[in-house]
């Protein structure tokens, strides 16, 4: 089975909503697209202003959503539609543990139109202690190669 590679313009939205206090922060990138079979994966790199990078690793499958970061942050986050998954973000101030509870997940693959959207809706809680709300909004495009 061949894999193909495609060049992809990366937006990432995420909101948190925290009792009354909502934050939302927006990332642009570039990546690539790989595709195998029902399975797809969007690599890319976070640039960071004052810390080393983050590699994100974003896979996609019909019956889950796995999203992989390591670099200056380290985790594993797996998203499976009204189930609750456990895993721990590693950073330069501790480990938390987090149980993630996936209300929603909406995919539309690039070949489906010229944009690709991903749309995660979850309840985050941290260190059994804390539960915000977060969405998660990723739209990707063709991009032509870079250099």
């Amino acid at each position: 089975m061949s894999e193909a590679r495609i060049p992809v313009a990366i937006k990432l939205v995420t909101e948190i909503r925290d009792g009354g206090r909502k934050e939302s922060t927006v990332m642009e990138e570039f990546g690539n697209l790989y595709e195998r079979g029902n399975t797809q994966v969007l690599k890319f790199t976070e640039h960071q202003e004052d810390r080393e990078d983050i590699q994100t690793m974003v896979t996609i499958q019909p019956e889950k959503i796995s999203i992989k970061r390591s670099g200056a942050v380290q985790m594993h986050q797996i998203f499976r539609k009204k189930l609750s998954t456990e895993s721990n973000y590693h950073h330069e101030y501790g480990v938390f543990h987090m149980d993630t509870f996936t209300d929603q997940i909406e995919y539309q693959s690039l070949s489906e139109g010229n944009k690709g959207r991903l749309f995660i809706s979850y309840q985050l809680t941290l260190n059994q202690e804390m539960t915000q709300r977060h969405r998660l909004t990723l739209t990707f495009k063709k991009e032509a190669p870079r250099t």
